[in-house]
């Protein structure tokens, strides 16, 4: 006889029959706790980038720039699975919701296995590929001299801790969709305020530079993978990892893939996004306007993480009533997903453009041609950036929905209209052209996403139970 999971109604559940009034509450109720741990995991690179700014200087600044790209894709290694095994946590959920069935414990430790394992199996190949090849991604990016060793300072300790990047940025996504969203939250929160302390002691203190700032950043994602350990662990999961149920199913492993991949692809996008632009700041101009460009790059992610925790909010509710064949919550959640994106950024490019030199203040505030810099990036660079939190909320809601491989076209459609703009304005404008890449390239794809997003939402709203697995193919 198999065995089930005794859970109390979820928030969810109870919102399946409720009426659309309280959708707003459901959704905050998501919403809140996903951007508050997108803010609080960005403290991360945040904190490290005031402690850089402030005791490394601008050769630190530049450094870093150069290690963004290989550790956004260790951690979009994390969030493919997480997302991929998240959406399929909750689509199971909401599935057996409809169909009045407790969900099987089995299934969920299926999913939660299969995840680990291939967490392990994508963590042996960081450690491989940075020990053969770290050195080379940085010398491409236009690392030489003194910016290259400390670059490589930083990215050293990531041969050993690329697994604990990879599981820090899965396991938050995997608790908020096993119904613990604040859980999830209080545990980044942890992380972070560990992180602070650690950056004070490792660069400040122990004058260890962009060294200590990566024992760090490891130290506290470690954290935070042992509290969720703990978590899983315990009654409060409601999950019993009998011996019978650790397996390995790579069909799982399949879906979840296929779900996550364009998390995956949209990191790997950013990557070589930002490694493109290094590598032409470098080409075009010196240290100084990299250092600005990992300045603006730091007040970019306050408003990207916003936008991210409003998207991972969206998607256990979506992925919830998607299970549950509930199309017009579906098209509410969505609707107030777009209203909080575009809001939280035309709010910060305001902030952003009316005090520069306080936003830029917090990372360095004693090279005046560094300032001056990062004040040309912020009026050219982001003042589209709203747009894009768009295109980030599409892509989630694709994969919400089961529609991995769209999602995964947004995220491909995004790096192909980049790279021939970031071939050519460059030639025709110099650093001015380098820094108006982003936001005619969001511009684009804001034209081609948004049509494609309302169609198929409107399309699913009016459509019944029985005809939704039809619509799900196209």
């Amino acid at each position: 006889m198999p065995v089930f999971i005794k859970n109390e109604v979820s928030f969810m559940q109870v919102s399946l029959k409720s009426s659309s009034n309280n959708m707003n509450r459901t959704f905050w109720r998501y919403a809140i706790p996903s951007i508050a741990a997108m803010l609080v995991n960005g403290v991360y690179q945040v904190v490290d980038g005031i402690f850089i700014g402030h005791y490394i200087g601008q050769q630190g600044l530049a450094s870093v720039s150069m290690v963004w790209p290989i550790i956004y894709v260790i951690a979009g290694l994390g969030l493919m699975i997480g997302m991929g095994a998240g959406s399929l946590l909750s689509m199971t959920r909401g599935q057996s919701e409809k169909e009045g069935m407790p969900v099987s414990q089995k299934s969920i430790v299926d999913i939660l296995c299969s995840s680990s394992l291939l967490m392990v199996v994508m963590g042996f190949f960081v450690a491989l590929t940075l020990m053969l090849w770290g050195r080379d991604f940085l010398k491409l990016q236009g690392g030489e001299g003194e910016v290259l060793l400390i670059a490589e300072q930083y990215l050293s300790l990531f041969i050993g801790g690329g697994f604990i990047t990879i599981l820090a940025s899965a396991m938050p996504i995997f608790i908020r969709n096993n119904d613990a969203p604040t859980l999830a939250t209080t545990l980044l929160i942890i992380g972070a305020l560990l992180n602070i302390i650690l950056d004070y002691l490792f660069i400040v203190q122990f004058d260890l530079g962009l060294k200590g700032a990566a024992i760090a950043t490891l130290s506290a994602q470690f954290s935070v993978c042992i509290g969720g350990i703990f978590y899983f662990l315990s009654k409060q999961s409601n999950i019993h990892f009998k011996r019978d149920y650790i397996t390995f199913n790579f069909s799982l492993v399949k879906k979840i893939v296929l779900l996550g991949a364009s998390s995956l692809v949209m990191y790997l996008y950013v990557s070589f996004v930002f490694a493109l632009h290094n590598r032409l700041f470098m080409q075009y101009g010196t240290t100084v306007n990299l250092g600005a460009f990992a300045i603006v790059g730091y007040l970019m992610v306050l408003y990207y993480l916003v936008a991210e925790g409003l998207a991972e909010g969206m998607q256990p509710l979506v992925s919830f009533f998607h299970g549950a064949s509930q199309p017009q919550k579906i098209k509410a959640v969505v609707i107030l997903s777009i209203k909080a994106t575009i809001i939280t950024g035309l709010v910060w490019i305001a902030i952003l453009n009316i005090f520069p030199h306080t936003m830029i203040g917090m990372f360095n505030d004693f090279d005046e041609q560094l300032i001056q810099e990062a004040t040309l990036g912020i009026r050219l660079h982001l003042f589209a950036m709203f747009l894009d939190g768009i295109v980030v909320l599409a892509s989630m809601y694709f994969m919400a929905v089961g529609l991995g491989g769209r999602s995964l076209w947004i995220a491909i459609g995004n790096l192909l209209t980049q790279l021939p703009l970031l071939y050519f304005l460059p030639k025709w404008f110099g650093i001015t052209g380098i820094w108006l890449v982003l936001p005619l390239s969001t511009i684009i794809m804001f034209i081609v996403v948004v049509p494609m997003l309302w169609r198929h939402c409107f399309a699913l709203s009016k459509v019944g139970p029985k005809k939704k697995l039809i619509l799900q193919s196209n």
